[in-house]
């Protein structure tokens, strides 16, 4: 599906912050707005204080980027902007101009489902510096909250060990687009369903529920707001048992399910969603089991992330199918990745490469210059360590990657059992795309390809493993080279 044009039957184009527009007018009206230039998109740190962050966010951003457009609509808006002396911001050529616009850059990413490390360009914009900074805004928006939701979701997989995870955040969401985002995103990072209706149909994903306290609560008694459900959705029937008192409830979904059975259907489980769930679950369990319903599922619900689902684990509860929706859909405990978007390079009049880098106090702030690339090396089935390259200069038989914060930690990389790829593809060329989509379940497989092959120590949501990830030696050095350039010419 196409969201921008299913969803909202128009283009993004306007999905910006104004300082963007006020550069490009900036750049049109001196003369540099056709400059080529190189943007990457990254971020500095992995959120949850994990090891490990799921790129997501891809597709929409292609959609994006071929509807990049604007309308009359557009232009019409913009023409009633005013600067601080109630005078139009924008002169109407330039307005014509941004009308007239073609997207033609060259993109290459990282692909949807990769699991990535900070510093690594996940997206990597080549063109126009006009075109590079338009779309800064939305490229961010789209891939730091979707790359957050699926690696949130990434998380709860691992600690129910592969159970299910079924997201249904809706009613907690921020908001329409980020309820969807987070659905599709939750789906990427390993969910098996969502609670989401229009997720489902715009993007695929199995929808799942039964029915809440209000269903029991409108009949006289809780027994025959179960026999009543069952009588209607005989092949639906997941009883939320909780309304009064939990284990009572459980005997009334065992005695209605016994109903069920005998009419050819069978009661798919039982959900919680109050109360000590360790202990709950564990006498629901019993009921169940005794009562002939070995097979029903005990889906858990209530404020649950992953500490809380790996506690339960820990203290024995019997728990199968897990449901979780606010802290997943809000990243509740970091509800942002602050992926950042940096120039790299930019074209000199004699067609030469000038590579910008951005200083700061903090090392980390420090960006990378170049025209950037991701390889990714293998050893016997098994990621070893990812290198930050630039792609204009070859590289050694043998390349040396540095650590960017402490350069004494040096790595060479290769060997007679390594193998190695590169991260980021091509998207679009001239602004043509080149790349074909995968289909959310290519994406979801991908993630789960991916974390088999790390080292289990980054999967570790208490001071999880480092990761090797660093730049090549030559790189390393054309960086410290600019760095003391810049501090020297800008004292």
């Amino acid at each position: 599906m196409h969201l921008t044009r299913d969803l909202y039957h128009s283009s993004l184009s306007l999905l910006t912050d104004l300082y963007q527009l006020t550069m490009a007018y900036g750049y049109w009206k001196s003369g540099k707005g056709e400059q080529e230039a190189v943007f990457n998109m990254f971020f500095r740190k992995h959120p949850f204080k994990g090891g490990f962050t799921v790129a997501c966010g891809l597709e929409m951003v292609v959609h994006y980027l071929q509807d990049l457009k604007l309308s009359a609509d557009d232009v019409a808006y913009l023409h009633t902007l005013q600067g601080n002396d109630d005078k139009p911001l924008f002169e109407p050529a330039f307005l014509e101009y941004l009308a007239n616009m073609e997207f033609t850059c060259d993109v290459k990413a990282i692909p949807e489902g990769t699991v990535v490390f900070p510093h690594e360009p996940m997206v990597r914009i080549q063109g126009p510096i006009i075109q590079c900074q338009i779309i800064e805004t939305a490229l961010l928006n789209i891939i730091n909250f979707q790359t957050l939701i699926a690696t949130k979701a990434a998380r709860m997989i691992i600690a129910t060990k592969g159970e299910p995870v079924l997201e249904f955040g809706l009613r907690r969401a921020q908001g329409v687009d980020g309820a969807l985002g987070a659905s599709r995103a939750a789906y990427i990072g390993g969910c098996s369903s969502t609670s989401n209706v229009l997720a489902g149909k715009l993007f695929g994903i199995p929808v799942k529920g039964t029915h809440a306290h209000s269903w029991v609560m409108s009949f006289d008694t809780e027994l025959e707001a179960f026999d009543t459900y069952a009588k209607y959705l005989p092949n639906n029937c997941v009883f939320l048992v909780d309304t009064y008192d939990t284990v009572e409830g459980v005997r009334h979904a065992v005695e209605v399910g016994k109903t069920l059975r005998a009419k050819g259907f069978e009661m798919m489980g039982i959900r919680l969603d109050s109360g000590d769930l360790a202990y709950l679950s564990i006498q629901a369990r019993k009921i169940l089991d005794e009562g002939g319903f070995p097979d029903a599922t005990i889906v858990a619900s209530n404020d649950l992330d992953e500490n809380i689902i790996m506690s339960l684990k820990e203290q024995g509860a019997t728990i199968n199918v897990w449901g979780v929706g606010t802290k997943l859909v809000t990243a509740y405990d970091q509800p942002a990745l602050g992926g950042v978007y940096k120039i790299s390079a930019i074209r000199n009049p004699n067609n030469e490469w000038d590579y910008k880098v951005k200083l700061s106090e903090q090392a980390i702030k420090v960006s990378n210059p170049g025209i950037l690339q991701v390889r990714r090396y293998t050893e016997n089935g098994e990621y070893r360590a990812d290198m930050i390259y630039d792609e204009v200069n070859a590289l050694p038989a043998t390349p040396i990657m540095i650590d960017q914060i402490d350069v004494t930690r040096q790595k060479p990389l290769g060997g007679q059992d390594w193998e190695s790829e590169d991260l980021l593809v091509p998207i679009f060329e001239k602004g043509k795309l080149v790349y074909a989509l995968p289909t959310l379940p290519e994406i979801k497989n991908r993630v789960n390809a991916q974390l088999a092959n790390f080292h289990q120590g980054i999967k570790r949501f208490v001071n999880p493993h480092s990761y090797p990830v660093g730049l090549e030696s030559n790189l390393h050095d054309a960086k410290y080279n600019l760095i003391m350039r810049l501090r020297g010419a800008n004292k």
